[in-house]
């Protein structure tokens, strides 16, 4: 496949990180609307659309954001990924 497409620029290749940089918490906090991915635990992926005014979203540090729970159908499939897939910090 790298035959066909090619390298990636050392700029592309470097984009991936593991942690919130200035650039990215600043994007993050003015945002109005995220989505959170989760893993159940059959390894099925959770989508789950969150939006509120710019703001909600809160970076606390390079690897935790707070994303505020708001009413919505009640099915807390986030939470119970986060929780079963936690390493004990929810």
């Amino acid at each position: 496949m790298r035959e066909i497409i090619g390298i990636p620029s050392h700029r592309a290749s470097g984009k991936v990180i593991d942690h919130y940089d200035d650039i990215c918490a600043r994007y993050i906090e003015r945002s109005s609307y995220v989505i959170v991915a989760t893993r159940s635990a059959d390894g099925l992926l959770d989508l789950s659309p969150k939006g509120d005014p710019a703001g909600f979203v809160h970076v606390l540090d390079p690897k935790t954001l707070i994303i505020p729970e708001r009413p919505g159908n009640k099915r807390v499939d986030s939470f119970e990924n986060l929780l079963l897939h936690s390493d004990g910090r929810c």
